[in-house]
């Protein structure tokens, strides 16, 4: 069930209600962007700017914490085959998260394949947080996926609305 707000619950690129020009469908909001994706307004720029920094900021101190866990370990002397296992884990579980958000990006996931990743996208968060960094650089996070199925929307219901006259209760029928 979903309501003119654009829940969750509306699939994108869906129409929801009527949008503020007068019909067909809305834009998906964007996480830290709202809608401002659709023609790079409100501050679009300065989002971009604000969560390249943030997600790197967020990815320095996630390896900083990282490394005071790290040190942890090797004070704690639990030997080097455990050290060398810990390392491991962290870097192949955020190499999968880059890969997996970065995949995000451009196409939707599946929810029961991410419900199953979601330990291993849980550790590897350093890789999550450099795959944000790395396409605030160029387009908002998931801006490519979201306008192409807005367009697709947009299409489907200009189509649509074209082979409309009217409403169609409202004609007059001969006799």
């Amino acid at each position: 069930m979903s309501d003119e707000t654009g829940t969750p619950d509306t699939p994108a690129g869906s129409s929801g209600g009527t949008a503020a020009d007068g019909g067909g469908p809305r834009p998906e909001p964007l996480r830290f962007f709202g809608t401002s994706w659709v023609n790079h307004d409100d501050g679009y720029a300065a989002r971009r700017a604000g969560v390249a920094a943030g997600s790197l900021a967020a990815a320095v101190a996630s390896c900083l914490v990282l490394r005071f866990a790290y040190d942890g370990i090797r004070i704690a002397d639990t030997g080097a085959f455990v050290t060398v296992l810990i390392i491991a884990m962290f870097a192949i579980c955020s190499a999968l998260a880059f890969r997996n958000t970065w995949e995000g990006f451009g196409k939707r996931h599946d929810p029961q394949r991410q419900a199953s990743l979601r330990g291993l996208l849980a550790i590897g968060f350093v890789g999550s947080l450099l795959a944000y960094f790395f396409r605030s650089l160029t387009e908002a996070p998931g801006e490519k996926l979201h306008r192409e199925e807005y367009d697709t929307a947009r299409e489907a219901h200009a189509r649509r609305t074209a082979r409309r006259t009217g409403n169609p209760s409202r004609k007059k029928r001969r006799k």
